[in-house]
């Protein structure tokens, strides 16, 4: 994936808004990255352009060596919010990426339960998304952005509402089952502790209009416990990236 001198304004110059400025760089296949940076910068416009769901003003987004022209069908997106249906259960959500995508029933049913198991839901199957906590429906989310063996998987913020140890739980699952399945992953988030726990590298963007002020390799061994957070290497990590975030 490559992200090469996108700029976004809205509105007609001069008056517009510059909310991303010449932003570009680049992930590895398999490669987990982070985007980090204040209310504003333009994260969550970054991804929306990356997705081919907004057009940028400049620059352009290759995915998997195809240049993004329109809305991708063969990523895997989770929001801020899960956007389950309240009248399909657990599984009919995660299945619906089968029937759109006319996946083999039988096939995607046996893979769809083998995710809610990685996440411990293999018993809400059945429940329906009012039935489950928040913590609960975004697992499913995730599941539901996996089933198709999408090779890119991007994730906007979709922890921010959760409490700290839900949360703490959900970043677990989220390690093994990008473990499991590889894809290459961009993670929008305002958690400094959650882009080093998660990320191979963190990406730190300015106060808008968003430039990329800093790329930073996150080298810690995997993979990580919750305890990892105590050590003065990962301790380290996040003084540099809070720093580079404030000046």
């Amino acid at each position: 994936m490559a992200v090469d001198g996108v700029s976004m304004r809205y509105g007609v110059m001069p008056g517009g808004l510059l909310v991303l400025d010449q932003v570009s760089f680049a992930l590895e296949g398999s490669e987990f990255v982070s985007i980090l940076g204040p209310s504003g910068c333009g994260k969550s416009t970054l991804l929306m352009i990356i997705a081919g769901l907004i057009t940028p003003s400049a620059g352009g987004i290759t995915v998997q060596g195809r240049k993004v022209t329109r809305p991708l069908t063969d990523v895997g997106v989770v929001f801020q919010h899960d956007l389950l249906f309240d009248w399909r259960t657990a599984l009919g959500n995660i299945m619906l990426q089968a029937e759109v995508r006319g996946l083999p029933k039988a096939a995607a049913e046996a893979r769809a339960r083998r995710l809610l198991q990685q996440v411990g839901l293999q018993d809400f199957a059945d429940r329906h998304p009012w039935e489950l906590s928040g913590g609960m429906r975004q697992r499913v989310a995730i599941c539901r952005a996996l089933l198709p063996n999408v090779g890119v998987l991007l994730l906007d913020e979709p922890f921010g509402a959760l409490d700290a140890l839900t949360r703490d739980k959900i970043n677990l699952d989220l390690q093994e089952m990008w473990a499991s399945e590889r894809p290459t992953t961009l993670l929008v988030t305002h958690s400094i502790a959650e882009a080093v726990f998660l990320s191979d590298r963190v990406i730190v963007m300015s106060p808008r209009p968003g430039r990329v002020v800093e790329d930073v390799v996150i080298d810690l061994p995997r993979p990580r416990a919750i305890e990892l957070r105590d050590s003065p290497e990962f301790t380290a990590y996040q003084r540099r990236l809070r720093n580079a975030i404030t000046e």
